[in-house]
Parts: structure tokens; C-alpha cells; sequence
């Protein structure tokens, strides 16, 4: 009677990850996509820290 409960159990198991994996699937194909836009975001952030860095600072006034 266990076994019987345990290889239930696995097949319940395993039918739950096939379709999360299902579910996951269409996700993964559309990647390309969004790891495109992705490196677009890196590359527009890199320029702003990269201008941020270039842009004169001021002179605090603290002379004595």
C-alpha cells in the first residue's frame, strides 16, 4: 500500500512540473527579445553614468 501511495505521489509530482515546465516554455522563446532590449537599457544607463561622470562639479565655497 505505501508503494502504491509513493508512485502516486511521484506521478503527481512529476505532472505538476511538466506543466510548469509548459508553462515556462513560451517564456524562454521570447527571451531573445527581451535580453535585446535589455542590453539596450544597460547601454542607456552606462551612457548617463558615463555623462553624469563627465560633467563639472562645483567649487564648495569653504575658503577661510
Amino acid at each position: 500500500m505505501r508503494i502504491l501511495f509513493s508512485a502516486l505521489g511521484l506521478l503527481l509530482v512529476l505532472l505538476v512540473v511538466a506543466q510548469l515546465a509548459k508553462k515556462q516554455l513560451p517564456s524562454q522563446l521570447a527571451a531573445p527579445a527581451r535580453a535585446a532590449s535589455a542590453q539596450q537599457m544597460q547601454q542607456q544607463i552606462q551612457h548617463s553614468i558615463d555623462a553624469a561622470l563627465q560633467a563639472p562639479r562645483a567649487e564648495p565655497d569653504d575658503k577661510p
